[in-house]
Parts: structure tokens; C-alpha cells; sequence
């Protein structure tokens, strides 16, 4: 903890007019809670971390506690012990009082044993077992999103009004540098605020629906840190959004009518010499390669429930919008669910297309990666490569409810493993819970289908 007491002091020599300090943690749906400091004991959270209760990893998507976890009442409401994540303590470039934030990961009380149901800790543990073979995941995330305006339309989201015209979009065409050029000093603020706060956000682009953008994150050779990323890039996005009037969602589908947004993940494995395994043609994948696309489609349906978490995910998954319906792999084919980019054979890599931008990127990852392992770990070959539109060649065969996918999920051998059934047990059981509720509430359809009729 010494180097730690270290920066804190350096941090707070360096920014005298800081004010408040911001304690992140990452819940199951990939919310950030935590609390807000005086800077004055920045020092002792580095140096004893500090207590925040359980049951975070027990809150459904409304902030309440599920007590079917056993991590609320059942265990009293209890603190667990959250420590600093080095290199995270950074300033908040949107805040008009200087604030700074730093994100913490969950221990049990000793301080030593990483807290089970912190997603972060689960995909610590799956690293550890690439660890063990000799090799290293390196990846990337690309994240879609929508601008949307601060005031709704009769409950529904609407496009945001351009601060250069003033017109509110109605159609947008795909890689439209225009569209940049609408929201251009939102665009460039994020870009600078992320590399103020060092994350790797290289590029944004215009996607094909009205305020509807994706950025693109560098590769780093952490699968751990790709997530901190991910996590703190969506924070920095909803919050720059704020500073200019507008609002962000990264809801899987926000209009019926458009394309959803989705969270792609790039992901290839070095060994120790620092040789990316994968490397080669990717016509003729060599084994390391061919085995790990077979994981992949073997336990697509098994992860359905962290890739697509939420009830919203699956009204996301349309053929005219790229999103995959099947378990297929292709080269340089966006119909497929694993893609393989052309390019460079020395930086060959799977593209895995499922998850929404909805999903919690520590769960979506831990996923990919126990696929992974297990098709390495077990030689699974895939199946044959699609060529064309996977649409046409394939059978919608991938789950496309929560509830399928929490059941496929919860008798998942393979997630079990490589997860934890402890934590599985806990994530199925936010999950029904808001599934449950979801089912028994009566929506205005029903009203205007059968209050008059039957």
C-alpha cells in the first residue's frame, strides 16, 4: 500500500484546488456506485481502502437491493473492504468544481481475499488461468451509443437538436463525416477528456441511425484494464454529454425503428515472447486459433445472459442490423457472430459480435475468455466457415429472451467453472428478479388490446 500512500500524496500536491474525490465501483449491470470524499482522506483510502456494503453486487437495474443473493438482510447488510485500483486516480475534466475519481475493486474483510461476486474479481480469476498456459488476452472494446435530447417525447427518446443547425436528425448515413461535424465540440471534448483521464479512445465514428455514434479503444495487453476502460469511457461519455445539454444512452435498443447499439470485442492472445498466437491466414485459422472460435460457438448460448443481460437486449437482434442470430464465424463477414478482420496476419484477432452496449463489459469479457480457454483447453473444432450472409445460410439458433438465457446460464457446466457457480447463483438471481417484475406488470398494449375487447 506504501506506493499507493505515495501518489495520493503526489496526486494532491499536483492539484491543490482539488475538491472532492469520486470512489467507483462497478456494479453487476455495470452501473457505477460509490461515494463521494474530501480529499483529505484520499490518503487513508489508499493506505486501508474503504467499507462499502456487500449488497452493491446485489442491486437490480433500479438501485434495489434482491435479497434472493443473500448479500442484503440475509448477511445483515454487511461491509466488505473496496481498495484502490492503481492507475485509475484521475481528475474529471466535466465537473465544474475540480473532482477527481479513482476506482475500487471488493475484498472480504482480511483485505487479501477478493470478494466473489465483484465481476472485476471474476475475470481476474479466468485471466489467471491463461496465466497458466503462458499466454496473455489482448483486447479492445468498440462501443455504440445515441445522443438523445434531455426532454423526452411522450415518454419516448428523441434525437438531440444539432448545436450547429439546430435540426434535430432524422436519418443518418453510416461514416457520414457531416454527422461528425454536427456534433463536433461534443465529439472532440470526449476524445480530450479521455485522454486527459488516459483512456485509450482513438477514434469516433457515425453509425447508421439519427445521433448514434461509436468509439473505438485501443488494445492493451490487460484484459482487466480494457475494462476499466470501457466502464470509465461510458461515465465520461454520459457525463460530457451533460456539459452540453444533451443526454447519451447506451440501451441496447432505444427506438424500434433503428438500429441497436452493441458492445464489439476485439480480442487475440500473446504468448511470452510477446507473438500473438493467432497470427496467420485466416482462411486457414492454425489450431490455437481454430480451437478457440470452437469454444466460442460451443458456448454461445451458455453466455447469452452476460452478453444480452437485460429484458431490452434481445429486441436488439434484427438481420438488417448486423447482429447475429447464430453461432457462426467468418472472414471479414459482419453477419457472422465471430469475425475474423482482414488485414495484417501478424494482428489476426476475433471480433466477437453479440453483446450490447447494455452489458457489463467485465462480465462480457470473463465470458469470451472462459470460451476461449475452454475450446484451447479441450481442442473443440468449429464448425465450417460461413461465406455470404449468415442470415440466409442459418438458423436463428442463439437464445433471444432473458429467460431462456438465464436458464441456459444457470445449467451452464462450462460458466460454472469458469465463473463461479457462487457468483452465477447471484447474477440469475438480480436477473429473475427484475424479470419477474418486468412479467407482471401490465403494459399500455394490453390496455389497448384487451381492456375493450375480450
Amino acid at each position: 500500500m506504501g506506493s499507493g500512500f505515495e501518489s495520493a500524496e503526489a496526486f494532491l500536491q499536483a492539484h491543490p484546488e482539488l475538491q472532492f474525490v469520486d470512489l467507483l465501483i462497478p456494479d453487476m449491470n455495470g452501473i457505477v456506485r460509490g461515494k463521494r470524499v474530501d480529499p483529505s482522506t484520499l490518503a487513508k483510502v489508499f493506505e486501508r481502502g474503504v467499507a462499502m456494503p456487500a449488497s452493491i453486487f446485489a442491486l437490480n437495474i433500479q438501485g434495489t437491493t434482491v435479497e434472493e443473493t443473500g448479500l442484503g438482510l440475509d448477511i445483515g447488510e454487511a461491509d466488505r473492504i473496496c481498495l484502490p485500483i492503481d492507475g485509475t486516480l484521475t481528475m474529471e475534466p466535466w465537473q465544474k468544481r475540480p473532482t477527481a475519481q479513482l476506482l475500487l475493486t471488493m475484498f472480504e474483510l482480511d483485505r487479501e481475499t477478493p470478494f466473489f461476486a465483484d465481476p472485476r474479481v471474476v475475470l481476474q480469476n479466468i485471466v489467471k488461468r491463461f496465466e497458466e498456459l503462458g499466454l496473455t488476452p489482448v483486447a479492445a472494446f468498440e462501443l455504440e451509443f445515441y445522443l438523445i435530447d434531455q426532454e423526452n417525447l411522450a415518454g419516448r427518446p428523441q434525437p438531440p437538436k444539432s448545436p450547429i443547425s439546430g435540426k434535430r436528425p432524422a436519418g443518418t448515413q453510416a461514416y457520414s463525416i457531416d454527422d461528425l461535424d454536427e456534433y463536433a465540440e461534443f465529439l472532440a471534448d470526449v476524445l480530450d477528456a479521455a485522454h486527459e483521464q488516459e483512456l485509450p479512445a482513438d477514434a469516433l465514428v457515425a453509425e447508421s441511425a439519427p445521433g448514434q455514434f461509436e468509439v473505438n479503444l485501443h488494445y492493451v495487453d490487460d484484459a482487466v484494464r480494457a475494462c476499466d476502460h470501457a466502464t470509465l469511457l461510458k461515465r465520461l461519455i454520459k457525463n460530457m454529454a451533460y456539459d452540453h445539454e444533451m443526454d447519451t444512452t447506451f440501451m441496447a435498443k432505444p427506438y424500434h425503428n433503428q438500429a441497436g447499439s452493441g458492445m464489439h470485442l476485439h480480442v487475440s492472445l500473446v504468448d511470452g515472447e510477446g507473438r500473438n498466437v493467432f497470427a496467420g491466414d485466416a482462411e486457414q485459422p492454425n489450431d490455437m486459433l481454430r480451437w478457440a472460435i470452437g469454444g466460442l460457438v460451443a458456448t454461445m448460448n451458455d453466455a447469452m445472459a452476460l452478453f444480452c443481460p437485460n429484458i431490452n437486449s434481445y429486441r436488439r437482434f434484427s438481420p438488417e442490423y448486423y447482429v447475429p442470430s447464430a453461432a457462426t464465424w467468418g472472414v471479414d463477414n459482419r453477419t457472422a457472430s465471430l469475425r475474423l478482420p482482414g488485414g495484417d496476419p501478424e494482428a489476426l484477432r476475433i471480433e466477437h459480435r453479440v453483446a450490447g452496449a447494455d452489458a457489463n463489459s467485465y462480465l462480457l469479457m470473463a465470458a469470451v475468455l472462459a470460451g476461449i480457454h475452454y475450446g484451447i483447453s479441450n481442442r473443440i473444432e468449429p464448425p465450417p466457415v460461413t461465406v455470404g450472409n449468415a442470415h440466409e445460410q442459418h438458423e436463428a439458433t442463439l437464445v433471444n429472451n432473458l429467460r431462456d438465457a438465464l436458464r441456459e446460464l444457470g445449467q451452464s457446466t462450462v460458466m460454472a467453472d469458469y465463473l463461479g457457480s457462487q457468483f452465477l447463483d447471484v447474477f440469475v438471481a438480480c436477473k429473475e428478479h427484475e424479470l419477474n417484475e418486468f412479467e407482471m406488470t401490465i403494459s399500455d398494449l394490453e390496455y389497448l388490446w384487451y381492456l375493450h375487447t375480450v
